[in-house]
């Protein structure tokens, strides 16, 4: 069997004989180009598996092979210097399967070649999207508005590509359902989708949840587990909620991202892994970075490819055709198979501005299913004061920040709440105040964390503390 063809285009001769030389060890067949030239030249007359590309070329912009190149392309893998990251963006965009900053370890170039390597050998075809019945549905999606339409063709284009992609938009508009289709779309389909969800697992878990643990690593660690990543090797790693990891572990994701490795909590040896990282979140980014919850570098390496999903309320008539298809799917899980909605319904929910999305959707129609009698539903849509919970929070646990913009809160304090907290420590207010959010939220820690102005793993510490304080 011949061996895999490795272009380096690349105009320092040290540098590119540097490379050959690890690829040739590493039993690949390597050829050199120093200009556009000569690129053009080796690719026009020999096929190559991958090839690795210098953006800064003594004639011209190595963008160019990207733009103009076609099935019989190889892998384009760009090196660039740190400084020059948004050209390594740009190419991820046009194509490029990875990029590598300079100086690049051995490992991390070796791991990429072959995976890249990997791709060339898997056939060019893609499964051909089939639109089901009226071409309403994409993956889990149902709709055909014009803004997710575009969605469906980002989707489309990009999922072939190694390159991060940042979902975002609001709760409940399918950001889930975005990472899924993208895998489902790509040549990673056969290989695992694993999905974790950063802000709901305690901040001393979620390295060993993300990158996996030894035996012994620590207290309750009582065999060797893998993490999220390892499980993932070969497919596609979705991390949910993104903005909630802390800072300590946003460096050690860098790091990965950047090697390509992975370290287990407690082992000294480093693991190569080869996913697609997809990742979510429902907060504005470029905000989370500029109040300092969130790295800078880290968004630069995540956020090559963004895609936004925007609300249902801006989905035009997506929304009732997305309300008919789940009230069909629903009332056949209740075992009432026909149902329909009124023509009430269909005015109700056009009307309503449902700010939890395709969630809130779902959930009024399948209580309307449960609830309703005859064969066509009324849903009922809650607002107004009975949107509210029974059982209405006390004054004193509300956060400043729930205020209407515009007329800002002042800390105050009524001699009821005084008397209510006489005598008790500032551990137990804290307390009784993440106990009461709790209920609010019906015990979702990432919403209660949310309304207390706090990371979720601030409320899993401060609840495991108080659990070890009264065992």
């Amino acid at each position: 069997m011949s061996k895999p063809a490795i272009l380096i285009i690349e105009d320092s001769a040290s540098l590119a004989l540097g490379f050959a030389a690890q690829l040739e060890e590493a039993g690949y067949e390597v050829a050199l180009a120093a200009t556009l030239a000569e690129a053009r030249d080796a690719l026009a007359n020999t096929r190559y598996s991958a090839a690795l590309l210098d953006l800064q070329l003594p004639d011209g912009d190595g963008l160019s092979l990207l733009e103009q190149r076609d099935e019989t392309s190889p892998a384009f893998v760009v090196i660039t210097a740190d400084g020059s990251l948004s050209r390594a963006i740009a190419a991820m965009r046009l194509g490029a399967f990875d990029f590598l900053v300079k100086p690049v370890a051995g490992t991390r170039l070796l791991a990429t070649i072959r995976a890249a390597v990997e791709q060339s050998k898997t056939a060019p075809a893609k499964a051909v999207i089939k639109p089901v019945e009226d071409g309403t549905r994409f993956h889990g999606f149902i709709g055909q508005s014009p803004v997710m339409r575009a969605v469906f063709r980002t989707i489309e284009q990009v999922a072939d590509s190694r390159a991060s992609v940042f979902v975002t938009g609001e709760s409940g508009t399918g950001k889930e359902v975005t990472a899924e289709a993208l895998h489902a779309e790509s040549r990673r389909r056969n290989k695992a989708f694993v999905a974790i969800n950063c802000g709901a697992i305690p901040e001393n878990l979620l390295e060993s949840e993300l990158f996996g643990h030894v035996k012994g690593a620590f207290t309750g660690a009582i065999e060797n587990r893998i993490g999220a990543a390892k499980a993932a090797d070969g497919g596609t790693l979705f991390l949910d909620e993104i903005c909630e990891m802390e800072l300590k572990l946003q460096v050690k994701l860098l790091r990965f991202i950047q090697t390509g490795m992975i370290q287990r909590v407690g082992s000294a040896q480093a693991e190569p892994v080869d996913v697609r990282i997809v990742c979510a979140t429902n907060r504005d980014p470029l905000r989370e970075v500029v109040e300092g919850r969130f790295r800078e570098d880290l968004l630069y390496r995540l956020n090559v490819i963004p895609i936004h999903l925007p609300p249902l309320r801006e989905r035009g008539d997506d929304i009732v055709l997305l309300a008919d298809r789940l009230t069909e799917s629903i009332a056949q899980e209740e075992r009432r198979p026909g149902l329909q909605l009124s023509a009430a319904s269909r005015a109700k929910i056009r009307a309503h501005s449902w700010p939890g999305n395709v969630r809130e959707l779902q959930n009024a129609l399948r209580r309307s299913v449960v609830i309703g009698e005859g064969d066509q539903i009324d849903i009922s849509i809650p607002s107004g004061p009975a949107a509210m919970p029974e059982t209405l929070p006390p004054p004193s646990f509300k956060p400043a920040f729930a205020e209407p913009s515009g007329t800002p809160a002042q800390p105050s304090v009524s001699p009821s709440t005084e008397l209510a907290f006489d005598g008790m420590t500032l551990a137990q207010i804290e307390h009784l105040a993440i106990e009461a959010a709790l209920k609010r939220h019906g015990g979702n820690v990432t919403r209660a964390a949310k309304e207390l102005a706090v990371n979720p793993s601030t409320i899993y510490r401060k609840l495991e503390k108080q659990r070890a304080q009264s065992g």
